[in-house]
């Protein structure tokens, strides 16, 4: 699968049903040398009250994708215990 084929897809934990975002809102980790997908990290989506505040990124190995649709990837994440990690430009 082609990286143009991801873009935009919805990412859909299947533990909860939540949305966590889309595919090309998002990062892709990976390894240089292989050329697979290590994980996706989205960004945490912001409101009015953490505007200012340092964004942190949800990191999602790509080992816990289950399923890519046609219109979703489906995830299997405890959204209690995410590697949440510094946003840095």
């Amino acid at each position: 699968m082609r990286l143009s084929e991801l873009v935009g897809k919805e990412i859909v934990n299947i533990v909860n049903g939540a949305r966590l975002g889309v595919i090309g809102e998002s990062d892709l980790s990976l390894d240089m040398e292989t050329g697979h997908i290590q994980s996706i990290i989205l960004p945490r989506r912001s409101n009015f009250f953490n505007l200012w505040v340092d964004k942190q990124n949800i990191m999602i190995p790509w080992e816990n994708v289950r399923k890519i649709g046609e219109e979703v990837v489906i995830v299997e994440i405890d959204q209690g215990h995410l590697n949440f990690q510094r946003y840095s430009v």
